[in-house]
């Protein structure tokens, strides 16, 4: 289980873990390798909500290795800077 907490705002948010290079273009099933390509050459890691395809960079990314390219339901906690702080993500 993986919940992810995102500061400030206090709706549930889901989303795709992407990187910043393919941002919403890569917000899908079947992504996964193209998103650790590119987060190994360096792209940062995002999550592209679902409702708006907000586009909010993961902040401590190495809580969230291994599911790149999943789809997941973060806690809420929205940073004005429009990052997420990972404490675990629900995988839907």
């Amino acid at each position: 289980m993986v919940h992810m907490a995102l500061a400030a705002d206090s709706s549930t948010v889901n989303g795709w873990i992407s990187d910043s290079q393919c941002a919403a273009k890569g917000a899908a099933e079947g992504h996964a390798a193209c998103t650790q390509k590119c987060i190994a050459k360096g792209a940062k890691m995002v999550v592209v909500t679902d409702s708006d395809k907000k586009i909010l960079t993961v902040d401590n990314p190495d809580a969230l290795k291994g599911h790149e390219g999943h789809h997941v339901r973060p806690s809420p906690d929205r940073s004005p800077a429009n990052s997420i702080h990972v404490e675990s993500a629900k995988m839907l």
